[in-house]
């Protein structure tokens, strides 16, 4: 048995014969069995508005704050959720975990955050961690271990664009977002395009977008460089570096299509640097739509993924795996080009 839950189970006879007389008391005071007001903090059961309200009222003029170490055992779940993510500090990653608080806090779930920093060590140890804490299911934007490790985890899992095994997974249409870049800067008359993308070397879906970018250009024939970033594609530090190589090297290079925003930011901030003009000289695309995207000049055209649906349908689906429901697989979400002063 490991420390927490010994230090749980040690002292929890106590703690549950000490709740109980506060129930009472709080049922006393209100003027209704303990059931009820056990109903009102489990939030089940049929309650009346004016009992619920009365019962709320009164556990706030006796300072009750019920144990919640005791009724997670009781009812066998403690109502946290883990998330594991590359880092925090890119603005997809924090608008995504932003909105899975929101829908997971909705239906009374807390939430444990991890950084794995695309560390497969550390990844590990959040796994571990989470386990051994208990929490009722996990979700996984981080993608660095053998799928032989999350197959064999007993918790539920909701993984961000990746396919392993039978677990269920969110994504977005990553090839059609792909698809729509290309034939944006087709449109524009682009004919000879670079596109920066993350590390196609990870088994993500989110390489489709470059699979239906590439495949759409060379299909009218144009010519196009692709550009991979190394191991740590979420640290932006050799972002400038890269692309200021790029252009230094093909300075008749007139359409970018990023797999990030972010990226594509950083690409703004070169060619304003060089007296590149966007979108006279060269056009631009990123990808995700997080919300700086609006504010920076040119305005960024790029591909909207549906990050607050995505975390909503995630929040859904762990909770639903939770209670024991069957759920969809697959469950991919449309993606829209939103065009703005870069192209």
């Amino acid at each position: 048995m490991n420390d927490f839950v010994g230090m749980i189970l040690g002292g929890t006879l106590g703690e549950e014969e000490q709740e109980l007389a506060t129930i009472k008391d709080v049922a006393e005071r209100a003027g209704v069995t303990v059931t009820t007001v056990s109903r009102v903090l489990n939030n089940r059961g049929y309650i009346s508005e004016e009992t619920r309200e009365k019962v709320h009222r009164v556990m706030r003029e006796m300072q009750y704050q019920p144990n919640e170490i005791a009724r997670s055992l009781s009812r066998k779940k403690t109502m946290i959720l883990g998330v594991i993510i590359p880092t925090i500090a890119h603005p997809f990653f924090a608008e995504l975990t932003n909105y899975i608080e929101k829908y997971a806090s909705q239906r009374g779930y807390k939430i444990l955050l991890c950084n794995s920093r695309m560390n497969q060590g550390k990844e590990k140890e959040y796994i571990d961690m989470l386990t051994s804490n208990r929490v009722d299911g996990m979700f996984m934007s981080s993608h660095t271990l053998e799928v032989d490790e999350y197959k064999k985890l007993k918790q539920p899992i909701i993984t961000f664009d990746r396919r392993i095994a039978d677990i269920p997974y969110v994504s977005s249409d990553n090839e059609q977002g792909g698809i729509y870049a290309a034939e944006l800067l087709l449109k524009k008359e682009c004919r000879k395009i670079a596109h920066i993308t993350g590390n196609l070397g990870l088994d993500l879906l989110s390489n489709q977008r470059t699979d239906g970018f590439v495949r759409t250009l060379r299909a009218q024939g144009v010519e196009l460089i692709v550009i991979e970033l190394g191991p740590d594609v979420f640290e932006s530090e050799g972002y400038e570096q890269v692309i200021t190589s790029l252009l230094e090297q093909n300075p008749d290079i007139d359409g970018i299509f990023t797999s990030s925003d972010i990226l594509a930011m950083n690409v703004i901030k070169v060619c304003m640097g060089k007296g590149i003009d966007i979108p006279g000289r060269i056009k631009l695309i990123g990808y995700d739509d997080i919300e700086m995207a609006s504010l920076v000049t040119p305005a960024l055209t790029t591909i909207k993924q549906p990050i607050e649906e995505m975390a909503e349908r995630a929040v859904h689906l762990l909770d639903g795996l939770i209670r024991g429901e069957e759920i969809k697989n697959e469950n991919v979400l449309p993606v829209t080009l939103v065009e703005r002063g870069s192209t």
